[in-house]
């Protein structure tokens, strides 16, 4: 990416920029209802904490990103994809749905896609194992590395 300021506005959509720059969500939750972590090849590594009500709709989605701009990008459109809906519906999220939402993630930066989603479904995978195992979460992991 340029160091130019002008060229990353003029080279990227609304919808990426908001996302790049978007450090709300960027907050590790001490019990989450759902935990997830992946670091890519590139070195990159995304972790997702999930808060999920009883009705099984996905209230927040915390985020920490150790990468690039297309990484924290990634992160955020999942989140916000995510918020609201069901974690039946939301097992749907994918790096291709993320990608054309962002509309200008670099086909070269795709595997960020994939590292953000994979990071959400292993907190949705976290989420069911400690609602099948509730004695699980007070042994849950804090999201500290």
């Amino acid at each position: 990416m340029s160091a130019d300021p002008l060229e990353f506005i003029e080279h990227h959509s609304p919808e990426f920029i908001e996302m790049a720059s978007d450090y709300h969500r960027m907050e590790r939750l001490a019990h989450p209802d759902g935990y997830g972590k992946r670091t890519g090849d590139c070195g990159d590594t995304v972790e997702m904490f999930l808060t999920i009500r009883d009705d099984g709709v996905i209230d927040a989605v915390s985020i920490q990103v150790d990468g690039c701009l297309n990484t924290v990008a990634t992160a955020n459109t999942v989140a916000f994809m995510s918020e609201g809906k069901t974690v039946a519906d939301a097992w749907d999220i994918t790096p291709e749905k993320v990608a054309d939402y962002l509309k200008t993630l670099e086909e070269d930066h795709f595997h960020c896609a994939e590292l953000a989603v994979g990071a959400f479904c292993l907190a949705l995978v976290n989420y069911r194992d400690m609602k099948q195992n509730s004695w699980k979460k007070s042994y849950a992991h804090s999201g500290k590395s």
